[in-house]
């Protein structure tokens, strides 16, 4: 059985890349990971699927975005981040300094080595 059969909302998530057999696709495990919070805090109530959708949707419209798609996941995190942040979950600036934080840590890490934000020489 795939994943889609067992949550078949998933499958009806705008643009979601697929494979052959209805399984979501992930470039990269940090998009994997943004995946499986945003189905979590779906099924714990923070928000309906059809907020999720809209949420998603708008973010995928947004003219700065990949005619190609390339930037789905990028969207699918941005669509999280403002829908825990609408609902008073997340704080904004926190958000933004995670994100500096993971970029210097990848930056600084080398080749080959996994990124920790342990790693970013600012911590």
């Amino acid at each position: 059985m795939s994943l889609c059969e067992t949550s078949p909302q998933i499958a009806q998530s705008p643009g979601l890349p697929t494979s052959s057999e209805g399984d979501p696709v992930f470039p990269e495990p940090w998009a994997a990971e943004a995946f499986a919070m945003a189905l979590y805090l779906h099924e714990k109530g923070i928000f309906t699927w059809s907020e999720w959708a809209a949420a998603l949707s708008k973010e995928l419209h947004q003219p700065s975005r990949a005619k190609d798609g390339s930037d789905y996941f990028d969207c699918w995190v941005a669509a999280l981040s403002g829908l825990l942040v609408s609902r008073g979950i997340a704080d904004a600036s926190a958000i933004l300094d995670l994100q500096k934080s993971w970029q210097r840590a990848a930056e600084a890490t080398p080749h080959g080595k996994p990124i920790e934000l342990a790693n970013d020489p600012l911590r």
